[in-house]
C-alpha cells in the first residue's frame, strides 16, 4: 500500500510542479508589464491597469478559476478549453498566471518606487541613459527589496495550486483525498503535509541565499 501511495502521490506532485513553474515562466514576465502600465503617465492606461489589478486582487483565485474555465461555454456558447484534462490544465495555468502578475506587478511596482528620485538624477547627472540608470542603478537595489515578499508569495503559489482540482485537474491534494474514497484510509493525505513542506523548505533555502548574495546593497 505504502508504495501505490508514494506512487499516486508523486504523480500529483510533478503537476504541482509544473503548474507552479509555468505560472513563474508567464507571472514573472507579465507582471513586470503590468508595473510598467500602473505607473504609466498616461491616465487611462494606468487606469485600466490599477483597475483590473484591483479586481483580481480582490476576488477570489477558486471564483477566477470557476469563470476563466466555465464563463466562455456559458456565456458565449463555446468551450474554450475543450472537456480533456490537458484543456483544464491550460485554464488553469492561464488563471494562475493572470492571478499572480497581479500581485508580482504590485510587488514589482513597490520596489521601483522604493528608489529615491537623487538616484535617478544621480545617473542623469553622468550622462547615462534612462536604460542604463534602470538597469545599472536601480534594477539590483529592486531585486533585493523585492526578494522577501517575492519568496512569500512563491509560498503561496505552492499551496495554491491544490485549488485546481476545482475544476478535476489532477494534483498534489486530489491524489491523497482520493485513498479516503478507494480504500478508507486518511493518513496519505496527511502525507501530502509533507510533500508541501519540503517544497517550501526548499524555497525558503534559496530566497535566503539569494538574500545573502544581494546583502551587499543597503536598505
Amino acid at each position: 500500500m505504502m508504495e501505490q501511495v508514494m506512487l499516486e502521490l508523486s504523480s500529483g506532485f510533478l503537476v504541482t510542479i509544473e503548474l507552479f513553474v509555468l505560472t513563474l515562466l508567464g507571472a514573472l514576465p507579465l507582471g513586470l508589464f503590468i508595473a510598467f502600465g500602473s505607473m504609466s503617465k498616461l491616465k487611462p492606461l494606468r487606469f485600466l491597469t490599477r483597475a483590473i489589478v484591483w479586481v483580481v486582487r480582490g476576488t477570489p483565485l477558486m471564483l477566477q478559476l470557476i469563470l476563466v474555465y466555465f464563463g466562455p461555454g456559458l456565456l458565449l456558447d463555446y468551450q474554450l478549453w475543450g472537456g480533456s484534462s490537458a484543456g483544464r490544465f491550460t485554464a488553469v495555468t492561464v488563471t494562475f498566471i493572470i492571478n499572480y502578475a497581479c500581485y508580482f506587478s504590485e510587488i514589482y511596482r513597490g520596489g521601483i518606487e522604493s528608489i529615491s528620485k537623487g538616484q535617478y538624477e544621480a545617473g542623469q547627472v553622468l550622462g547615462l541613459t534612462r536604460r542604463q540608470i534602470f538597469f545599472k542603478i536601480v534594477l539590483l537595489q529592486v531585486v533585493k527589496r523585492i526578494i522577501p515578499p517575492m519568496g512569500n508569495e512563491f509560498i503561496t503559489l505552492v499551496k495554491d495550486t491544490s485549488l485546481a482540482r476545482i475544476i478535476s485537474v489532477y494534483e498534489l491534494i486530489w491524489a491523497g483525498q482520493a485513498f479516503i474514497k478507494s480504500a478508507g484510509i486518511i493518513w496519505p493525505l496527511f502525507m501530502t503535509a509533507i510533500f508541501y513542506l519540503l517544497f517550501s523548505g526548499v524555497l525558503v533555502i534559496i530566497f535566503g541565499q539569494i538574500e545573502k548574495k544581494l546583502s551587499y546593497f543597503s536598505s
